[in-house]
């Protein structure tokens, strides 16, 4: 299989970027991307050429760390996947490829295909856990917890923080990452006592960082690998007014 690449070249922060592209042959349809990408960084080190930065850990759909735009879209032409679980069948032979990074300023570049998500991190610091000291871990039916809610923060909590849902948001949103962060504290027992003040200290860290506002445009729950519902970010915004009052 052969293809050809287009991918974002960029030294570092401060540099110009370009487009390069790179013919690639001798790919299989059952490589996965990041595998295509090995195999043209390998091509790359026998010509003694810079290889491609780019971002990946446990290639199982799980890390989130592998996040790039293929031909316009988040982790490419498949709703609700990551980048390593994309496969070359679905491209065809002589396809050029267009690979980019995560566009927004709150995820500053790094080097080609690689961004700064730590504006995530800073959310998470300012709420994202429980200050409780539980001591060992409780019987499990000792707090009784409902199946649906049980459920719904499972639902939230299947985050895996790529940025997805940044990236592909037309105002660089940070909505859905921040609400499914709070929600699936918040729904639980053991998160209720700090929950109005989780809300808005994570909230205003948003703001501070600088994302975009929400639209409800809805796709970042397209594009989302965990399939997060945008209703997590309704769920947040009719929070945020008690949390304002009671918090």
């Amino acid at each position: 299989m052969k293809v050809t690449f287009k991918i974002w070249r960029q030294e570092n922060t401060d540099a110009q970027g370009e487009l390069k592209a790179y013919e690639v042959d001798g790919l299989s349809e059952d490589m996965s991307f990041l595998e295509a990408l090995d195999h043209l960084n390998e091509i790359l080190v026998l010509k003694d050429e810079k290889v491609i930065a780019f971002e990946h850990d446990c290639r199982e759909g799980i890390c989130g760390q592998c996040g790039v735009f293929i031909n316009g879209r988040a982790h490419g032409p498949h709703n609700n996947t990551t980048t390593c679980q994309l496969h070359m069948r679905s491209f065809k032979e002589g396809d050029t490829i267009v690979v980019e990074p995560w566009r927004a300023s709150s995820f500053p570049i790094v080097k080609d295909l690689v961004v700064d998500r730590s504006a995530f991190d800073r959310i998470i610091q300012q709420g994202g856990y429980i200050t409780a000291k539980t001591g060992t871990a409780a019987e499990a039916n000792a707090i009784l917890v409902s199946k649906e809610v049980s459920d719904s923060a499972m639902d939230a909590a299947a985050c895996i923080g790529c940025g997805a849902c940044v990236a592909t948001c037309k105002n660089a949103s940070a909505a859905l990452f921040t609400a499914a962060k709070i929600n699936h504290l918040n729904k639980l027992p053991q998160g209720q006592p700090e929950a109005h003040r989780r809300l808005l200290d994570m909230t205003a860290q948003m703001e501070f960082e600088n994302f975009g506002s929400c639209t409800f445009t809805g796709a970042c729950e397209i594009e989302c690998p965990a399939d997060i519902s945008i209703s997590n970010i309704a769920e947040m915004n009719a929070r945020y007014v008690k949390a304002k009052l009671f918090g």
